[in-house]
């Protein structure tokens, strides 16, 4: 029987691009966020600039729940932006936008955290995928949040889509993270040695006004400020919906493991924590196709390598949860590549042709869009019917 522990929710952000231009929108037309909220009242959000919105899955117990309210939620949403003259994409990054033509939403959260942040607020054209896993004791959480740390750059690897950045590639595979870290409070949390450790950290800061809560630490994991969960914010914003949905079960699946495990990363140092900030720049600089250092065996690990042997340890929580197709696709990802891994193919078969850099980022746009836009297939996992065949 598939357990319900572990429950889970999805958070996707997008942009919403200009039809004709392809470039982010200045502007959303107050119809449309009038039409997308009716039609989504509990799950779309504004986000802090006014091309960018986000949805939220209600709490999930099993994958083919997500999997069916995020399906709803692109292709809804995806027709609703058609009929305004827009697109909705989902990637890290857009590949043409210009920050500095970017307007911010109006809202009393946005407008202080706008005032707070100044230039990097307008700067912050990004879109990321949060996966809320249900960890009810404070203490498993923070100490889940500290090990799970040698993890995150697996993770992150797998959802690389933010090869472009101001309409110019940039040598990464995930570019998303280096502008995010412009802003305070983000990177790796800290080793925390417990929750009244962590809460001694929050509470300083809001005492001395240097946050107002813990909602404004955005690190690429946090515990929630709002629900019992740990929230994994490392990931792009993946352009395809099995993306999403294997790191989504790749998460739960290790949350659960180390859950169960506790003695497992329990004896993490600033060696290990600095070990996983290499690895995270090597995720954003060669997606999969770099290495990961690994502190065990002081020696480099193809991408491919960790993630079959991190499956193999993580076989009895797929089962007991319910992940097994979900979390095969990683291995999919692995052989065929992720968004940015077909962005840049698809920018320089564009490109060689007589539309120049121009044609390419169109082109890359417009790809972007269409995999965002999922049909019916997108309800089933792929591979579901070969393996079916197979049984």
């Amino acid at each position: 029987m598939v357990s319900s522990a572990y429950r889970f929710g999805v958070e996707e952000e997008y942009f919403l691009s200009d039809a004709e231009s392809r470039g982010a929108v200045r502007k959303i037309a107050p119809r449309f966020i009038e039409a997308a909220q009716a039609a989504f009242p509990e799950e779309l959000q504004r986000e802090m600039l006014q091309s960018q919105i986000e949805v939220a899955t209600p709490v999930c117990e099993s994958m083919t729940q997500a999997r069916h309210c995020l399906h709803r939620l692109r292709s809804g949403l995806a027709a609703l932006a058609r009929e305004h003259s827009m697109l909705l994409l989902a990637s890290g990054t857009h590949p043409s936008a210009v920050w500095v033509r970017q307007r911010a939403t109006e809202a009393k959260r946005y407008d202080g955290i706008m005032r707070d942040l100044q230039m990097l607020g307008s700067r912050n054209q990004l879109c990321g995928l949060h996966v809320h896993v249900e960890v009810p004791d404070e203490d498993q959480r923070i100490s889940i949040m500290v090990r799970m740390l040698p993890y995150l750059p697996l993770l992150l690897a797998l959802s690389t889509s933010s090869p472009f950045w101001q309409g110019r590639r940039t040598g990464l595979m995930g570019y998303r993270l280096c502008a995010y870290a412009e802003l305070p409070r983000t990177g790796l949390p800290e080793l925390f040695t417990d929750a009244a450790d962590y809460r001694t950290y929050v509470d300083t800061m809001v005492a001395s006004g240097a946050m107002r809560d813990s909602s404004f630490i955005w690190w690429a994991i946090r515990p929630s400020h709002q629900h019992p969960t740990l929230e994994l914010r490392v990931a792009d914003s993946c352009t395809r919906l099995d993306d999403t949905l294997a790191i989504t079960a790749l998460y739960r699946c290790l949350v659960r493991h180390l859950a169960r495990n506790p003695g497992l990363n329990a004896d993490l140092t600033a060696a290990s924590r600095a070990l996983a900030g290499e690895n995270i720049w090597r995720a954003q600089r060669y997606g999969l196709h770099g290495g990961f250092v690994c502190e065990k065996r002081r020696a480099m690990l193809p991408v491919g390598q960790v993630l079959d042997e991190l499956l193999e340890v993580l076989d009895e929580d797929a089962a007991v949860l319910g992940c097994g197709l979900d979390l095969a696709h990683c291995r999919t990802i692995i052989a065929g590549g992720t968004s940015a891994d077909m962005q840049l193919a698809i920018f320089e078969e564009a490109r060689a042709g007589s539309g120049g850099q121009s044609a390419g980022l169109v082109a890359v746009t417009d790809w972007i869009a269409a995999q965002t836009r999922v049909d019916d297939d997108g309800l089933v996992p792929k591979g579901a019917n070969l393996l079916r065949g197979a049984a």
